[in-house]
């Protein structure tokens, strides 16, 4: 297991898999948001569905269409479990409060770099600390 300390995030500790790229994020323009999957092209996670999972992604991008679609997304059912940044902007981190999800950024490293595909992520947003299960760590967990 690893722990990042980050800066103190918004919203309810969340267990969840972890879906990265280097990449920023558009909640309008990168998402399909009725299927729940990246639609444009151009990014890294094109094709994926990211319902359920915990996001990790380099920074946001957009305005404040944001807020709305991550709220309407939670909604339907077809909202990620989490977002981790390395940076986020106001607009996103208020669309997350609006939505009710947890989101957290400013780690001691990289993030899209610690962390894989993959991985079991703890986000603890209270307390600034996410958690990198790897396979290994939970087999032993359940053991």
């Amino acid at each position: 297991m690893i722990e990042l300390r980050c800066h103190p995030g918004i919203g309810v500790p969340v267990r969840g898999v972890a879906l990265v790229a280097r990449d920023d994020f558009s909640a309008r323009y990168d998402l399909d948001r009725g299927r729940g999957v990246f639609s444009r092209p151009a990014h890294a996670l094109f094709g994926q569905s990211y319902v359920g999972h915990i996001l990790v992604l380099n920074t946001a991008k957009g305005g404040v269409a944001s807020a709305w679609m991550l709220r309407d997304m939670v909604e339907r059912g077809l909202a990620p479990a989490g977002l981790l940044f390395n940076r986020v902007n106001p607009i996103l981190a208020q669309g997350a409060v609006f939505a009710g999800l947890p989101l957290m950024d400013r780690c001691a490293c990289d993030v899209t770099e610690a962390i894989r595909t993959g991985d079991v992520l703890e986000l603890d947003p209270a307390h600034g600390l996410v958690r990198v299960l790897h396979g290994a760590d939970l087999t032993r967990e359940t053991h």
